[in-house]
């Protein structure tokens, strides 16, 4: 992992976008040295010039973005084969060098642009297909992938221990369990581990030099009483070893915090929580410019729905709902009617679930393109939400939840966003316990939220709407 303004991005996903960026850059020069003196390459063939130069890098740097908007890069979040990782990159390097072909027509002539994209995509095609096949073996073969020892062997340590053995985090292999002095029956506890259990007699400095652990995951809910070998943990930590509580584990590996073993301590005097000034002006600022952008963008598609949803069912084209908001304050939440309008006669608040018999067909068809959630870029031109954080709820399902998920009023510390960390990392639900997993991603936004991590949630939305990823 590599912590990139407060968030921890995995070296795999970085390596991937560098490689796949370098290949589309030599494939162009490439490219451009086989062909004759031309706009693009000015000095002669094999020499491009600075005009070239610039093509190939913008090149590059906008198939990045695309293999990005794809979901090339998308890790821990909803898993998608390898072959489907094929076909994404196959449509992200069509799409780009169509883009291209038209761009370059407008500095070269016509028969150079095509000759230049002839030479230059099969490379990059072969190339894609590398990048994505050499990670794959990497990842199964567990290649640079970082060593764990898990102190302690209670509940908390096996639900790690099932995490790293699950398959779910590729990058980290299970060294073993060493039982803190609170594990009394550690003998009888041992049958369904996944690793072995050491002696406790041995150091934690001796097994971590002995099995090249690089990662020493405390895994135990009460640390105080002695039941944990603290000065043994300081040596390694001392050392350069990674010690991690199960928060910070959970946080830095899977993007989330989990609530079950959260304490308010770890929350008071942790790092995150920022909510100075600069970052809401900047975060404001990036609201408005892009909101304008997208509903401009968007409007033809708005249009379009607006009309299929009167030809469709009876009744109001906008959906208008009560949400709870920043610091607890209810606003008027709008969203394209996907329901039918008799969907709560009875005045109950329900949640929606998959294949709901309450959903209209256009309803299903924009649910699950999420053109339903546009209208509310009118509310984050109005300051009510944001792009980007925790999805808002019904004030009834808030105080059902602020009664079973502790802490989730820390959710409304943000404004709440048309799409969050929650909408690309976990698959879609519909109950109290879907509810909790979700503001588990949602702490960790409220926690790490910058301008790059937004950047990130909206990249990743284009994947999850363009291939409906989680959706119901």
């Amino acid at each position: 992992m590599v912590k990139i303004f407060k968030h921890h991005v995995p070296v795999w996903s970085l390596l991937e976008l560098v490689a796949d960026g370098l290949l589309c850059f030599v494939a162009i020069l490439l490219a451009e040295a086989r062909l004759p003196t031309g706009a693009l390459n000015a000095t002669g063939p094999g020499f491009p010039s600075a005009n070239g130069l610039m093509w190939a890098a913008g090149f590059a740097g906008f198939m990045a973005l695309l293999y990005s908007f794809v979901g090339l890069y998308r890790q821990g979040a909803i898993r998608v084969s390898l072959p489907a990782m094929f076909g994404r990159a196959l449509v992200a390097l069509a799409m780009g060098s169509v883009i291209a072909y038209v761009a370059l027509q407008a500095d070269s002539n016509h028969d150079r642009a095509l000759l230049l994209l002839l030479y230059s995509v099969p490379v990059m095609v072969v190339g894609a297909v590398a990048v994505r096949g050499v990670g794959h073996l990497a990842r199964r073969a567990a290649l640079g992938a970082r060593r764990v020892l898990i102190v302690g062997m209670g509940p908390e340590a096996r639900r790690v221990a099932a995490d790293l053995t699950s398959g779910s985090l590729p990058r980290h292999v299970l060294v073993g369990f060493y039982p803190t002095s609170a594990d009394a029956t550690a003998a009888s506890n041992e049958r369904g581990l996944q690793a072995p259990v050491f002696d406790s007699g041995l150091s934690i400095q001796e097994l971590v030099s002995q099995h090249r652990v690089s990662t020493v995951i405390v895994a135990v809910r009460e640390q105080r009483g002695g039941g944990v070998p603290m000065d043994q943990l300081l040596a390694c930590r001392i050392s350069g070893i990674p010690v991690l509580d199960l928060a910070g584990f959970f946080e830095r590996v899977k993007g989330e915090v989990p609530t079950d073993s959260l304490k308010a301590s770890w929350l008071v005097y942790g790092h995150g929580f920022v909510q100075d000034g600069l970052r809401t002006a900047i975060k404001r600022a990036f609201d408005l410019l892009m909101s304008s952008l997208l509903l401009l963008i968007s409007s033809p598609i708005m249009l379009l729905t607006a009309i299929a949803i009167r030809l469709d069912s009876r009744g109001p084209i906008i959906y208008r709902q009560e949400r709870v908001g920043l610091g607890g304050r209810q606003f008027m939440c709008l969203k394209f009617r996907s329901m039918s309008v008799d969907a709560e006669k009875d005045g109950v608040a329900r949640w929606a679930t998959k294949n709901d018999s309450r959903v209209t067909r256009v309803g299903a068809f924009i649910r699950k393109c999420r053109i339903d959630e546009l209208p509310q870029l009118i509310s984050v031109l109005r300051g009510e939400m944001s792009l980007v954080g925790p999805r808002p709820e019904r004030q009834s399902f808030v105080q059902q939840l602020q009664g079973e998920i502790p802490f989730y009023d820390i959710r409304h510390s943000v404004k709440p966003g048309v799409t969050g960390w929650a909408q690309v990392r976990y698959s879609y639900g519909a109950s109290v316990e879907d509810a909790r997993r979700k503001h588990q991603f949602d702490l960790y936004y409220v926690k790490n939220h910058s301008l790059f991590l937004d950047l990130l949630v909206l990249i990743e939305t284009v994947s999850v709407v363009l291939f409906r990823e989680g959706a119901q």
